[in-house]
């Protein structure tokens, strides 16, 4: 009797784990569809790396990240010039940083725009376009063209002071997506966004011997 008793026990046991791992897979929804938006802040997945929902966002989402790409693919482009212009390793290290936090960025933003339906913005860099007037920030093609010709000492100053412009536009865009936007990952990254640039944005004063 003892050994049938723990055969009916262990038989329960086997039964109410495949329950409970039924139960799980159901909480965590069908077909790997998981919605990373409903994530707290902090979690260790990251909430931008899944795909967007088109019901989630409104016009405002839109417009950041469709703005947010041309800004940063301008940004990454100054950056770009630093490795055989700047003469400061500081200025090259900071180049570097700028490229790896906003290359990945512009990858997530237009991963969005997809998934919504939205064409992603025509990459207008490396051209004499200007898109200087329709985001705040930007640089017109006479300054890309200055930074382009400066080289040691007048490309390390020419670049900060350009850069703290550049950095304060994005640091604009990303409040007014705050403010207006709905779609909460879209909000975070323009949270990060004024973070990690009003860092950089002080780090280039102290380059600059300001205050």
């Amino acid at each position: 009797m003892n050994a049938h008793h723990k055969l009916i026990r262990r038989t329960a046991l086997v039964g109410a784990t495949g329950v409970a791992a039924l139960v799980l897979a159901a909480c965590g929804g069908g077909g790997g569809g998981h919605d990373m938006g409903s994530m707290k802040p902090g979690s260790s997945s990251s909430a931008t790396t899944a795909p967007a929902k088109a019901g989630d966002h409104n016009a405002a989402d839109v417009s950041f990240s469709m703005e947010m790409i041309q800004h940063h693919r301008q940004a990454v482009e100054m950056a770009e010039l630093a490795a055989t212009r700047a003469s400061s390793t500081e200025t090259k290290d900071l180049a570097t940083k700028i490229k790896g936090a906003q290359d990945p960025e512009i990858k997530t933003l237009s991963g969005w725009l997809t998934s919504w339906g939205e064409e992603v913005p025509a990459d207008m860099t490396g051209t004499s376009h200007d898109m200087s007037s329709s985001m705040p920030g930007m640089m017109s093609t006479d300054d890309m063209d200055e930074l382009e010709k400066a080289k040691g000492a007048e490309f390390d100053k020419a670049f900060a002071e350009m850069m703290i412009r550049h950095h304060e536009g994005a640091i604009e865009m990303a409040k007014t997506e705050k403010a207006e936007g709905k779609y909460d990952r879209a909000k975070r990254l323009a949270d990060d966004v004024i973070k990690a640039q009003t860092a950089e944005i002080e780090r280039m004063n102290k380059m600059l011997g300001r205050s």
